[in-house]
């Protein structure tokens, strides 16, 4: 297995060019578990910790571009107001240790259905910057970013650069649930973003199905039956069929972390919940504007 150690990101697209069968590294924490488990073995790793320009965020035209080796406790400790959905998910990434290497564009690459991060992308309608040597940089919306199981939208010469956010717009949640309360892949996750300016809602399941997934029929029905403009507390039956029709949209299966039964209920939960908690946030602001 060869090891590449570009010295700037220019070098390291010009790498991948050459070696498009290279992985790229970064935090390693995904990346090293496989190989100490030998469940597979790269034919070349290219590391970009000395890329300098990865480990950068800030705000251009009202967006936040967010370099993909800003590691989660940035995310938290920085970002935390302005996207709070993400930094709630990142805050339940392994261990501190995890937290101080891991890093989105990490999760991305990786396209684990199981990655926490991907849900707080999805309902936040991020987009992913990607670059190649020869064709420069395009823009991939979150939607059309999952391929398969583990499988991405990334050319074979292509490296992920930076993931765009808008800021907040709205209260955002994020919720998983797992076999015990740390360092645990989740049996299944829940992200949901409140678009009071649009009365929209945007949804992300993880880890219940081939990819990470949005629940678009209870998005939709969610905005319908929100009271936007005299606010209230959220009826049961619209707390039912929302947390029925966020579970639908699941592709779950039966696996060692837990049955797809098991994973459609709490799913159902877990969307009931983060929903109620979104619209209380919106309802409080709402009273004391």
């Amino acid at each position: 297995m060869d090891f590449l150690r570009p010295t700037s990101w220019a070098q390291a697209l010009e790498l991948k060019a050459q070696r498009p069968d290279a992985t790229p590294i970064q935090g390693g924490t995904d990346i090293m578990v496989e190989l100490n488990f030998d469940r597979g073995r790269p034919a070349a790793l290219l590391d970009l910790n000395q890329c300098r320009e990865l480990f950068d965020y800030q705000e251009l035209d009202g967006k936040l571009r967010i370099g993909a080796g800003v590691p989660y406790v940035r995310i938290i400790n920085r970002l935390g107001d302005r996207l709070p959905g993400l930094a709630q998910a990142s805050r339940t990434v392994g261990s501190p240790q995890i937290r101080n290497r891991g890093t989105v564009g990490g999760n991305l690459g990786g396209a684990s259905p199981a990655g926490d991060a991907h849900p707080a992308l999805l309902a936040g309608e991020a987009v992913v910057e990607v670059e190649s040597a020869a064709r420069g940089t395009r823009m991939i919306a979150i939607d059309d970013f999952y391929v398969w199981v583990k499988k991405n939208a990334l050319e074979p010469d292509e490296l992920i650069r930076a993931v765009w956010l808008t800021p907040a717009q709205g209260p955002q949640y994020f919720a998983k649930v797992g076999t015990r309360n740390a360092m645990v892949i989740a049996v299944c996750s829940f992200a949901i973003a409140l678009y009071p300016q649009t009365r929209s809602a945007r949804t992300g399941i993880g880890s219940a199905g081939p990819t990470p997934l949005r629940a678009t029929l209870a998005e939709e029905f969610l905005a319908a039956q929100l009271n936007w403009d005299n606010p209230a507390p959220l009826t049961e039956p619209v707390l039912r069929e929302f947390g029925t029709l966020a579970a639908a949209a699941a592709k779950p299966i039966d696996d060692v972390r837990g049955t797809a039964d098991y994973r459609t209920h709490a799913l159902s939960v877990l969307a009931r919940r983060t929903v109620t908690w979104a619209w209380n946030d919106h309802l409080a602001e709402s009273r004391a504007a």
